[in-house]
């Protein structure tokens, strides 16, 4: 390990804020015992609990319809497919109910650029589950969902947000970040939101009182320069408005995209890449894990590159799976991965509250950790 990453790696360890030159420096080092280990000790600093945290919840996509055409995905289908669908009410307070039975507290909703709902579609949605599950609380809408609903109804992004949060919105999912740089963004989407307005959904929801998280998918035709200016501009919105609960990452899928010839991106540079997003997002407080998209394997491991949080049960998952990867992780088996690490396993809400009772983990020493099905 050259001294040039020692002392960006000590530094950080120290707290002290990386530049975007040391940000590029890790992301062009190899050393990922090195960078994963600086991660770890920055995460044990900022949470020394001996706990881990995960969630109930469950991605539901209320349409495929989509007017944006984005290259890495296989979910969407444009709006005079015979595929599209908007999911009927009943069927859509029925997977809620399926989510509540099974302890969950929280929804994730998401869907494409539908050209034809109304925005007052959207708030009738929001407030007929809120009046069957008010105990639910509403994780919808990314930023391009959003900024697409300011288009549609011709109403300013702020009035928008009110009344959807009036409505019964609780919280704004990452989703639709992928890579925060206009020419990435350019160059694999047509029709969707570039990075200013992206930032600005959140930085209107956040003055409001809203909380939201920051995602990036990565491993595709970004630079690494780019992936720092990702994290950058999501820290600089942090000092702004402190609104993110959490950032976290994932590798692009490419099987049964238009971007199918682009090679995967492996663990190797997942685990680097979220290692570097602990160190950088210094006012980030959690990092969660992606198993959804690495395994229950890497996912465990990535708790010692910088994560303190499993992510989410994922009761359902609609648009990784259409892109070939499909892991299934139970209750059982997340809290494994959490007890076998050697934390004790505790859920919380997505403002990341602890909902559940302090129980001591059930820990079988030595034992490994199971292959996970991967289901074609």
């Amino acid at each position: 390990m050259s001294s040039d990453i020692t002392s960006l790696l000590d530094k950080a360890i120290a707290g002290e804020r990386l530049t975007p030159e040391d940000g590029l420096k890790l992301f062009e080092s190899h050393d990922l015992t090195a960078i994963g280990s600086a991660a770890h000790q920055v995460t044990q600093r900022l949470h020394p609990e001996p706990y881990r945290t995960y969630n109930i919840d469950r991605n539901i996509n209320y349409t495929n319809a989509c007017t944006a055409v984005c290259d890495f995905c296989a979910f969407y289908r444009p709006p005079n497919h015979p595929d599209v669908y908007v999911l009927e009410q009943d069927v859509l307070l029925q997977k809620i109910q399926e989510t509540v039975d099974l302890g969950g507290d929280q929804i994730l909703m998401q869907g494409g650029l539908h050209p034809k709902l109304s925005l007052e579609w959207y708030e009738k949605m929001l407030s007929n589950i809120k009046e069957n599950f008010p105990q639910v609380n509403i994780h919808a809408f990314s930023p391009p969902e959003i900024h697409h609903f300011t288009k549609i109804s011709k109403l300013p992004l702020k009035t928008v947000l009110e009344r959807l949060k009036a409505a019964g919105l609780g919280s704004i999912p990452g989703g639709g970040g992928e890579i925060l740089v206009d020419r990435v963004r350019k160059e694999i989407t047509r029709g969707k939101v570039l990075t200013d307005d992206w930032l600005n959904v959140n930085r209107v929801w956040h003055e409001l009182g809203g909380r939201s998280s920051a995602t990036m998918m990565f491993g595709h035709i970004e630079t690494l320069a780019e992936r720092v200016e990702h994290l950058e501009r999501l820290r600089q919105l942090q000092d702004e408005t402190s609104g993110f609960t959490a950032f976290i990452c994932w590798t692009m899928q490419p099987e049964n995209t238009d971007m199918s010839d682009v090679p995967p991106a492996g663990a190797f540079e997942y685990l680097k890449t979220q290692a570097i997003a602990r160190l950088y997002l210094d006012n980030f407080p959690n990092i969660q894990s992606s198993w959804v998209t690495q395994g229950d394997k890497i996912g465990q491991v990535a708790l010692f590159f910088g994560a303190n949080d499993m992510g989410s049960l994922m009761i359902e998952e609609n648009v990784v799976s259409q892109a070939g990867t499909v892991y299934h992780l139970s209750l059982e088996e997340i809290r494994r991965c959490i007890s076998e690490a050697g934390y004790i396993p505790r859920q919380r809400n997505v403002f990341y509250d602890l909902i559940d009772e302090d129980l001591a983990p059930k820990v079988t020493p030595g034992r490994s950790v199971a292959t996970l099905p991967i289901l074609n």
